[in-house]
């Protein structure tokens, strides 16, 4: 791929709102509906996502590219990613527990979830498949977690203002989120008609 600033423009249009992880490709679903009552969490839980899947780019691509391709043992790659996204999760949850016990608290089951997180993992593959160098790579992990924390935003947004409206009792609580997700996710696949 060419590197010049305007295919990195193209390419972070492209992952953020053309290809988004939770309402176009339908990636990081648990987190997206689990966290977005309020903003502040949904907000807190995009950033750490955006932490892990961007240093995870990284440390995959290193993984594969010079201890699994040269010992022929690609076909680990899924365990060898998972074991890497673990160890920086584990990371985060320390951190995150001594730093914001708040917002630790406030992300609760959800923060070690990252680590099974399809989001995250399947852009690590995706880099792989896709034959990303370094750069795209690490690139490709931020600007996917970068929409990722758009769109959970958005829908927390949507989710506080829905909290103080009068919804018919049979949409209240879950099913009006979905119903929520669903025209967002509607007004994200609009973005797929723009050629890049």
């Amino acid at each position: 791929m060419e590197i010049s600033l305007g295919a990195i423009f193209v390419f972070a249009i492209n992952a953020i709102l053309v290809e988004n992880l939770c309402l176009v490709r339908f990636l990081g679903i648990c987190p997206f509906l689990g966290v977005s009552k309020k903003t502040d969490t949904a907000i807190g839980m995009g950033l750490a996502v955006t932490f892990i899947m961007t240093l995870s780019s990284f440390i995959t691509w290193l993984v594969h590219r010079f201890i699994l391709v040269p010992a022929h043992l690609e076909y680990l790659r899924t365990i060898a990613f998972i074991l890497v996204i673990a160890a920086l999760v584990q990371f985060v949850e320390t951190a995150l527990k001594k730093l914001v016990p708040a917002l630790y608290s406030a992300l609760g089951i959800y923060l070690p979830l990252i680590t099974t997180n399809c989001a995250v993992l399947g852009i690590a593959i995706t880099n792989i498949t896709e034959n990303y160098g370094l750069l795209y790579s690490v690139l490709n992990g931020l600007f996917c977690a970068l929409g990722f924390t758009l769109a959970i935003w958005i829908f927390s947004c949507a989710r506080e203002r829905i909290e103080h409206s009068d919804i018919p009792k049979a949409f209240q609580g879950f099913p009006i989120a979905l119903v929520t997700a669903a025209l967002l996710s509607f007004a994200f696949m609009g973005f797929s008609g723009m050629e890049f």
